[in-house]
């Protein structure tokens, strides 16, 4: 392998690898359950497949003396039987390691991934690539004429978007001032966290979020916050209850990069007096659509993106960077009562959809996290907790069960 076979990291990946931890190992799960049991041999040759579309994940993340970079590594994947936590840790300064891992359990693959190689969708699209190669292999001819590909080039899928649709000199980030409401108390020892899949018809849900005449992630952020409310001290109810949002960029800005590409916003409300679902959910819309427009969402990254430019930043040792990361997290943290991620409805092509039972998706974190999905008529929240009080999660369901809601819950041991 050359020496000089190497890429920069994009700041938001910088963040990632300064803020990493065993509990928050920065990994995301995205699975696809098939409706037959997973043939071990075949999938493995798929995943052989499937990295030759995708030869951004074929990387090493090595330490340099100002920044991290990327290398590629012959280092092959390996698929095994699910035996692991949920999002395991997939990088260590000290180890030679792939940044991803491809692990079955029935009829069920799981992808994991460090998510400074990629996002929420990028993730989603390779594992269909994974899944589509496999069926090729398992109903030969059947397939052929099916692509997940996007057809964009090897130049486009590695590009760094950050860099190349922001970096103004001169405006600041945005986001909340004010420290949020933490929904959770004692966390579980040893780093652990817990996981939770929610299930219910999209339908049901949908119908409800039209009636008031706000979007899905309004409603189901609505009802997030209403039932971190439920669980928060009389007396604590003048502290902010803060959601951060998951923007996908893709939706705004023209490029099919498989690596990071999104930017967060907040969603804030003080809980001062009384409000409904319905009230709140309007509310929530509101501010969404006031943030999502073209103009902040290229003001907020402009600023985030001036660090990497700035020469006295450049010049300063990693390890001192990654203090002055962490701390800054450490900060920002407080200001963050959950993060909700909606992933959208999951399209892949009808002829891999006949084949597929249902998606799930999680994503580690040092707080509460919830993901959202939709497949076939069926809405999924992956959600990831380290608090060992759930409080928030029963007050989520009993609320939607009350409202007429078909639910089905699952969750995992707690597993380090």
């Amino acid at each position: 392998m050359a020496n000089d076979n190497w890429s920069r990291l994009d700041n938001v990946a910088k963040l990632f690898l300064a803020t990493i931890t065993k509990r928050d190992t920065k990994t995301l799960r995205v699975s696809c359950i098939l409706k037959e049991d997973i043939r071990p041999d075949l999938l493995q040759e798929a995943l052989m497949s499937a990295i030759q579309d995708r030869p951004q994940m074929q990387v090493r993340i090595r330490r340099g003396l100002f920044w991290h970079y990327m290398e590629s590594t012959d280092i092959m994947p390996e698929v095994t039987e699910e035996c692991d936590r949920i999002c395991p840790l997939l990088y260590s300064p000290a180890k030679s390691m792939l940044h991803y891992k491809v692990t079955y359990f029935n009829n069920r693959i799981n992808l994991d991934i460090f998510h400074a190689l990629t996002d929420g969708t990028g993730a989603l699209e390779f594992l269909n690539i994974i899944v589509l190669d496999y069926l090729r292999l398992c109903y030969p001819g059947e397939f052929d004429n099916v692509t997940i590909h996007s057809g964009a080039s090897e130049n486009d899928l590695g590009q760094d978007s950050y860099r190349q649709f922001f970096g103004s000199m001169g405006l600041n980030p945005g986001g909340s001032s004010k420290k949020a409401y933490h929904p959770g108390s004692l966390k579980y020892p040893f780093d652990q966290l817990r996981f939770f899949e929610i299930h219910m018809p999209s339908d049901q849900v949908l119908t409800k979020a039209k009636k008031i005449g706000v979007s899905l992630t309004s409603y189901m952020g609505a009802c997030w916050m209403m039932a971190i409310r439920d669980e928060m001290p009389p007396r604590r109810r003048n502290v902010p209850v803060t959601m951060t949002l998951p923007v996908n960029l893709r939706n705004y800005y023209p490029s099919y990069t498989a690596r990071n590409f999104f930017n967060n916003i907040t969603v804030t409300h003080v809980f001062s007096g009384p409000v409904t679902v319905e009230e709140l959910a309007k509310e929530f819309d509101a501010s969404l659509k006031s943030q999502l427009t073209e103009e902040n969402i290229k003001k907020q990254m402009d600023g985030f993106e001036t660090m990497e430019y700035v020469a006295p930043v450049r010049a300063v040792p990693l390890v001192i960077k990654q203090l002055v990361v962490r701390h800054v997290k450490k900060v920002s943290d407080k200001k963050v009562s959950m993060v909700f991620s909606n992933l959208g409805v999951l399209k892949p092509p009808a002829e891999v959809a006949e084949k597929i039972g249902n998606y799930s998706t999680f994503c580690s974190s040092s707080h509460m996290f919830s993901t959202m999905s939709a497949f076939n008529k069926d809405l999924t929240l992956g959600v990831s907790t380290p608090y060992q009080n759930t409080g928030v999660i029963k007050n989520l369901v009993r609320s939607l069960v009350s409202d007429g809601v078909d639910i089905r819950v699952y969750a995992t041991e707690v597993i380090g």
